[in-house]
């Protein structure tokens, strides 16, 4: 198996010490999970409840909300966005007040407007915030907003001094909060399961926490190097939103009551900021246009993009539309006109990882290009963590039938991000033809518990178990099964 990186767990989870070879990444991530109180063999916690949350518990806190999450059907790990998000999402930590707080910022496949922070760094965006934005700045604006909700720990201070047997508990308290604001109607259930009244109550507490989100947001702005007229002009299109929608709040909106008081305060401290015009980048653009190529109908997609592009009235950036249009004709099985489009989007746009990675797609429409394996592996050089494509050049190792080669790419990314839940089930395919089926159920495992499936990671592990005979990956196997069966035993109990 994968090169496995030995972790002292009691140090890490805060039960007793014992030795379990798991990458570091991922056992952090797993170690959110046992913290359930009076479970046999697990850390009693007592109440965790208290003025303050410390950092750990907040990360971990995130953590649980993120297993839920990733279970969720409109959960959309596109890579090409979400690294995206991440990097624009990197660069205004870096000038925040905790520009060592990780951070991850993810996806939601939803055209309602709204984004969301959880404890721990998590920030969620929907796909209906970034269509609405028009400029880089305006989504700057909204992703350092909740950045200051982080790092002012405000949903921490939510959930705190609350009487929780388990951090579990507050990380469904945190989702149950954030459902609530988002669409009080439909979160009944979820407040109600969650300790509800404590939740309502809380709804009340946003009004100084938005202000002081937007005055530290606005800052992180400004000091990133973009343009701070974006955080209100970004309310202007939420207000323009509301009255489109015949009164019904864009969710934004509930989760960041905007007021006039808060639009005042905003707009006196744009005053007092010189103003600077700042380009939007090509990669902005592009993620724009990705997302309506990827979401409406394929027929639908290529009637606007050509439109965009050779209409009578040409709007957008041309080559984000010519992307947009490649992607659009590659959805509508239109392979050869989207071979002819993307030759001249190579021409006009070349060295950005995306449209590098779009590239690779083109090239192994043919089957019979040989030199599909090696664009990739120049063009990992030139992109090493760009996640799409690595994701591509496994799968074509996989296709050229190139297992170990396979493998040898994904350990070491696996290495570098033990928390990618696509990098195991790669993993796995790689494996199986390999009829290393012990290795294959193992990493199966890891895939399903970061998903929250947790009855199914144990189903796996214990195929896993049965499947082999290699005595060091049986014991991790075997230390594995009791950690995970006691958590869902607990679970059963709550």
């Amino acid at each position: 198996m994968h090169t496995e990186l030995p972790v002292r767990h009691g140090e890490l989870c805060g039960g007793s010490a014992i030795i379990l070879p798991m990458k570091k990444l991922l056992l952090s991530a797993l170690c959110a999970l046992p913290l359930l109180a009076h479970a046999d063999g697990l850390p009693d916690l007592g109440d965790v409840s208290q003025e303050m949350v410390s950092p750990q518990m907040e990360r971990q806190i995130g953590e649980q909300s993120m297993f839920q999450i990733r279970a969720q059907a409109n959960y959309m790990d596109d890579p090409e966005v979400v690294d995206y998000l991440n990097r624009l999402g990197s660069l205004l930590v870096s000038n925040s007040s905790e520009p060592s707080q990780p951070f991850e910022f993810f996806l939601i496949n939803d055209n309602a407007i709204n984004a969301f922070a959880l404890p721990g760094g998590f920030i969620g965006v929907n796909t209906g915030l970034i269509q609405l934005t028009q400029t880089e700045s305006e989504l700057a604006s909204v992703l350092s907003h909740e950045i200051s909700h982080v790092t002012q720990h405000h949903l921490a201070r939510m959930v705190s001094g609350q009487k929780y047997d388990s951090l579990a508990a507050m990380a469904t308290m945190a989702v149950a909060i954030l459902a609530a604001r988002s669409n009080p109607d439909a979160a009944t259930a979820a407040i109600v399961g969650a300790q509800g009244g404590m939740a309502q109550r809380q709804l009340n507490f946003t009004r100084e926490y938005e202000k002081e989100a937007d005055r530290i947001g606005l800052g992180i702005l400004d000091k990133s190097g973009f343009d701070t007229r974006g955080m209100p002009t970004f309310f202007e299109h939420m207000q323009k939103a509301t009255q489109i929608l015949d009164g019904d709040t864009p969710s934004y909106l509930r989760t960041h009551p905007l007021t006039a008081e808060r639009i005042a305060d905003v707009d006196n401290r744009v005053q007092q900021i010189p103003f600077h015009l700042v380009p939007d980048s090509l990669d902005f653009q592009l993620m724009r246009a990705r997302l309506y190529a990827l979401q409406k109908p394929p027929s639908e997609g290529v009637a606007f993009f050509k439109a965009a592009l050779v209409g009578e009235q040409r709007f957008g950036n041309p080559v984000a539309q010519r992307y947009g249009l490649v992607l659009a004709l590659l959805r509508d099985k239109q392979d050869a006109l989207a071979t002819a489009e993307f030759a001249t989007l190579y021409k006009q746009a070349p060295g950005n990882a995306s449209i590098e990675t779009l590239a690779g797609q083109i090239k192994r429409l043919n089957n019979k290009d040989k030199d599909v394996l090696a664009f990739y592996s120049k063009a990992l050089k030139q992109f090493p963590g760009h996640h799409a494509l690595i994701y591509d050049y496994a799968e074509a190792l996989l296709q050229d039938q190139q297992y170990l080669d396979a493998l040898k790419l994904l350990d070491e990314q696996v290495l570098r991000d033990g928390n990618d839940a696509k990098l195991y089930e790669l993993q796995a395919r790689a494996y199986l033809p390999l009829n290393r089926l012990q290795e294959y159920h193992h990493v199966l495992s890891y895939y399903q518990i970061l998903h929250g499936n947790l009855r199914e990671a144990i189903a796996q592990l214990e195929l896993a178990k049965r499947a082999g005979t290699d005595y060091y990956q049986l014991s991790t196997i075997e230390t594995e099964l009791k950690q995970y069966r006691e958590i869902f035993d607990a679970q059963k109990k709550k």
